[in-house]
C-alpha cells in the first residue's frame, strides 16, 4: 500500500508525471509498440503537433517514442481508452481514481466539478474508465468444493413498482425496471448481466457459461434455477417466498444479497437513473470495485489503469444520450 499518497500526489497534478506513473504500470521494462509489438524504440524530444485555437503555435507532445521495427511514433496512451483525448492526462488519472474510491460510485455532476470540465465531458470520462474495468478473466466462477450463489434484482423504474412480482417476467415487473442477474463465489468474485427478462433459459446461460459445474449453486426459490441447478454438484435453494432466509448456516444467498444492496444503493442515491442502454456499463463499475475490495484505493486504481489497453472507446460508440 502507498502509504504516503493522496489525490495531491504529483501524478495527479503534472501531466509529466501522470504519464510516467502510467509507462510505469503499462512499460515496466521500457517501451513496448502498440503496432507491431516491439519492444526495440528510441524516445524523441518534445514534438510539435497540430495547430489548434488553444496552442496557435501547435501542440507539444511529449513522451513520444518511435518503433526502431515499423518506424511510426506512438506514446503510452497509444490503443487506449485515453487515447486522443484533449483532456489532460493528470485529470484521467484523478478521474480513475474518484471512481475507484468510491464505493457507491460518483455521480457526473460531481466529477464534473471536481475535474473543471463540462458534464458531457465527464460523463464520456466517466464510460471510457468503465471500459476500463471490463474483467477480462474468462476463468469460471467456483469449482470443486466452492459456492457460487446466484439472485436477480430489478434497477430503475418507479418506486411504487419495486415490490411487483419478479417471477412473472420483466414485462409484470414494473414499468421501467431492468432485470440484472447477478453470481458471486464466496469469498471470490462477482459477475453480473443484464438480461432481457428473468426465466429459466436466461438464467441458465448465465451460469452455465460463467460457473464451473463442479461448484454448488445457492439460489431462491425461483423456478427457473430448478432445472439448471442439476447440472452442477450441487443446488441449495432457500425459500424466500416462505420466509425462510438461512438454513443450517450454509444454506443462504446473502452473500449476493449484500452485493444487490451496495449497487441499488449507487443508483438510486448516486446516480439516480440509468438507462437500459448503459446499465451494463454500471454493472461493470460496481463489479469491478467488489472484485477489488482487498485492495487500497490507489491499488485499486493502478489495477483500473491496467486495463485501457486495446479497449478504444468513441463518443459515436457509446452515444450521444447521457444515462
Amino acid at each position: 500500500m502507498e502509504n504516503a499518497v493522496d489525490i495531491f500526489a504529483p501524478r495527479f497534478q503534472s501531466e509529466d508525471a501522470a504519464r510516467e506513473h502510467l509507462e510505469g504500470i503499462h512499460w515496466p521494462d521500457g517501451p513496448v509498440c502498440p503496432h507491431c509489438g516491439s519492444g526495440e524504440a528510441k524516445r524523441l524530444p518534445p514534438q510539435k503537433g497540430r495547430k489548434t485555437k488553444a496552442h496557435p503555435e501547435g501542440v507539444i507532445r511529449k513522451g513520444v517514442v518511435q518503433c526502431n521495427r515499423c518506424r511510426k511514433q506512438y506514446t503510452v496512451t497509444v490503443g487506449t481508452v485515453f487515447e486522443s483525448s484533449k483532456v489532460p492526462l493528470n485529470k484521467w488519472l484523478l478521474a480513475t481514481h474518484l471512481l475507484c474510491a468510491s464505493k457507491k460510485g460518483i455521480s457526473g455532476h460531481q466529477m464534473a466539478r471536481m475535474l473543471g470540465v463540462t458534464y458531457k465531458t465527464a460523463w464520456f470520462m466517466m464510460h471510457r474508465i468503465r471500459e476500463a474495468m471490463t474483467d477480462t478473466d474468462n476463468t469460471p466462477l467456483g469449482g470443486l468444493g466452492k459456492t457460487v450463489e446466484a439472485d436477480e434484482t430489478y434497477i430503475g423504474g418507479k418506486e411504487t413498482n419495486k415490490h411487483a412480482s419478479k417471477r412473472l417476467g420483466r414485462q409484470f415487473a414494473g414499468k421501467g425496471k431492468q432485470p440484472v442477474v447477478s453470481l458471486v463465489e464466496r469469498e471470490g468474485k462477482v459477475r453480473s448481466f443484464h438480461v432481457a427478462n428473468v426465466n429459466g433459459n436466461t438464467l441458465r446461460h448465465a451460469l452455465v457459461t460463467t460457473v464451473d459445474r463442479g461448484s454448488w449453486i445457492m439460489t431462491d426459490d425461483h423456478p427457473g434455477y430448478k432445472a439448471v441447478g442439476k447440472e452442477f454438484t450441487g443446488h441449495g435453494v432457500v425459500k424466500h417466498s416462505l420466509g425462510e432466509y438461512v438454513r443450517a448456516g450454509v444454506f443462504h444467498s446473502n452473500t449476493v444479497e449484500n452485493f444487490f444492496s451496495i449497487l441499488k444503493r449507487g443508483i438510486v442515491g448516486v446516480y439516480h437513473h440509468v438507462s437500459e442502454a448503459h446499465l451494463h456499463r454500471y454493472t461493470t463499475e460496481f463489479d469491478f470495485r467488489y472484485n477489488t475490495r482487498k485492495l487500497s484505493d490507489f491499488e485499486r486504481s493502478d489495477e483500473a489503469l491496467k486495463g485501457i489497453s486495446g479497449k478504444r472507446l468513441t463518443y459515436r460508440r457509446i452515444g450521444a444520450v447521457a444515462a
